[in-house]
């Protein structure tokens, strides 16, 4: 079973490096990105802010028509997409985009969001005009759609593409990737155990999503709005707490964007392309801009319009990476979080990502880990205390690291110093999960190894740290729980939608008659994920979003001259406001 998930998770690592990675000077997906964003943006002369107003006044319901085909008013249709979207990437993928890509990468986070509110709004005016009326009158719409249709039946393997792509992407991202974040931060902060957060958690998934699209959307537009102002205004305080330290930070964040900073603690973005990527890719998990998910919720609105959806739709990359994203960056920066060590105590088992490297105590390394300095074989431990290798996790050292042993690591009871010989797995070298101990006599020692010290944080741990140090006494010392509720209704919510994206892409596939199995394996899947290791779940997230967004850009570039035309054609037939300019 060891040997099946290792090749897993290899070709799962090697994918992923291959859709983000290639080639190494400049990735395609940032290119295709960012490229098609622009192309966009000046085809439709700027639409995301000449007619930001318009959007507005459509989600407040002045539009909205009861007799209209679809399943779900505007505003359902944005919160449910919203709720795919506003997530766990506005929590972890910013603190994960901070610590491998410096501040630089919210810059490119920006750019990724300003650019994205064009495609969003292509890609879900597309889905729009061609959805498909169901025979129970519920509707079903997205790229696959808008592919085939659009583009013509020549076309099909390229949605069908879409579509496996789709899937694969809700098991990973939109399931996986929250199940993880959530199990992980329950871990880290409640000391829950990563296996009964995951099954707590899939047993909420399925009560709702094994009630359909309406289900869904009742619960999103009333958890979104609530759970979405529960975190800004958290942040909000934070920031003006910081206030004198914001426009120091804004332009730290645009200089780094340029020329990226030395690498300080996770930070391992010294050259300008690793660090674009990192911000585009949280970018692009974050809001979804060109992805293809969003058009999928936004097809099943109540509406006879196209355009007045495509509106709707581009105010969700603003919402959630210029306002959202922005303001959990400004926390971590601002309150210094990003480039310390806080002191911790983990349980080194699969999950925990800590890794043994050739070094004595009281030397600093930059955490960059090469083959040849991991550690095999035997190593002697005094007294809890290494004595000629260094522990990494989170791409940095653990300073003053100790080895404790416990015979409960669930509650990390009678935890004492272990001393005795570690020796590593030789066909794992430098894994410090499976490795088997012998006292000072040589004896086999039970129990669990626990690492005691001071590390770098990653992910939602690194945001819940500073709102805990941004609130202070405000928060009475315990901001982190606020961050820890948001990333269970964040990720609560996401993998909600997710699974109707997914349930919609096998209906093109499949038929009905697939879409119950496909949620039972959603369900399976999300308990998977939270008990995997963050690395794995994050790369198997990042390549589905990155196969999925590929022929979806495609599409957009092909049809962004017909979106043109209607966009003409409804503002001459309905008289609308002027636009900005």
């Amino acid at each position: 079973m060891n040997e099946l998930f290792e090749l897993i998770s290899e070709a799962i690592m090697t994918v992923s490096g291959q859709v983000w990675g290639w080639p190494e000077q400049l990735p395609l997906i940032v290119v295709l990105l960012v490229g098609t964003g622009v192309i966009t943006t000046f085809r439709l002369g700027w639409i995301q802010i000449r007619y930001f107003r318009h959007g507005l006044r459509v989600i407040r319901g002045e539009f909205d028509d009861p007799k209209h085909e679809g399943d779900l008013s505007h505003f359902q249709a944005l919160t449910t997409a919203l709720s795919a979207t506003v997530g766990i990437g506005n929590i972890a993928g910013v603190a994960t985009a901070l610590h491998y890509g410096g501040p630089g990468a919210l810059f490119w986070m920006w750019v990724t969001a300003v650019f994205g509110m064009a495609l969003k709004f292509t890609e879900c005016t597309l889905a729009m005009e061609y959805r498909v009326i169901l025979p129970d009158g519920s509707a079903a719409g997205g790229p696959m759609y808008s592919i085939e249709k659009g583009l013509g039946k020549h076309w099909k393997p390229l949605a069908v593409a879409f579509a496996a792509f789709t899937i694969i992407s809700s098991f990973g991202s939109g399931n996986a990737v929250q199940s993880f974040t959530v199990a992980d931060q329950f871990r880290v902060d409640l000391g829950v155990p990563t296996w009964i957060t995951g099954l707590v958690l899939s047993l909420l998934v399925a009560s709702v999503i094994l009630g359909g699209i309406k289900r869904i959307g009742m619960v999103t537009s009333k958890l979104v709005p609530f759970m979405a102002v529960l975190y800004v205004g958290a942040a909000f305080m934070v920031l003006v707490m910081q206030f004198h330290q914001i426009p120091e930070t804004l332009a730290l964040i645009v200089s780094s964007a340029f020329e990226p900073a030395a690498p300080i603690g996770g930070f391992a973005g010294s050259t300008f392309i690793f660090m674009m990527t990192w911000g585009v890719k949280r970018g692009l998990f974050s809001n979804e801009s060109g992805q293809g998910s969003a058009p999928i919720a936004h097809a099943a609105a109540k509406t006879d319009e196209p355009i007045r959806e495509g509106v709707v739709a581009m105010l969700g990359p603003f919402i959630d990476t210029l306002l959202i994203c922005t303001m959990t960056g400004l926390v971590i920066l601002t309150t210094g979080v990003w480039q310390e060590k806080q002191h911790q105590r983990v349980v080194l088992n699969e999950q925990a990502s800590v890794t043994a490297i050739e070094g004595s105590s009281g030397v600093e390394r930059d955490g960059v880990v090469a083959d040849e300095t991991l550690v095999s074989g035997p190593h002697v431990v005094r007294a809890g205390r290494p004595s000629d290798f260094l522990l990494i996790r989170n791409h940095g050292t653990v300073d003053e690291a100790r080895l404790l042993l416990t015979d409960d690591p669930v509650l990390m009871s009678a935890l004492r110093p272990f001393e005795g010989t570690v020796i590593f797995d030789p066909d794992q070298p430098g894994a410090m999960a499976g490795v088997k101990l012998l006292g000072a006599e040589g004896e086999v020692v039970a129990g669990t190894l626990v690492m005691e010290g001071a590390a770098l944080q990653n992910g939602s741990p690194l945001t819940a740290w500073a709102f805990q140090r941004g609130l202070g006494k405000i928060g009475g010392g315990q901001g982190h729980l606020l961050v820890t509720l948001a990333v269970f209704l964040f990720g609560l919510s996401t993998a909600i939608s997710w699974s109707y994206y997914g349930d919609r892409a096998v209906l093109y596939l499949f038929g009905a008659r697939w879409t119950t199995p496909y949620r039972v394996v959603f369900c399976v899947m999300h308990f998977l994920g939270a008990i995997y290791s963050l690395e794995l779940v994050w790369a198997f997230g990042d390549m589905a979003l990155g196969l999925m967004t590929i022929p979806n850009l495609l599409s957009i570039l092909l049809l962004t001259g017909v979106v043109k035309t209607w966009v003409k054609k409804y503002v001459a037939e309905d008289k609308l406001e002027p636009p900005v300019w």
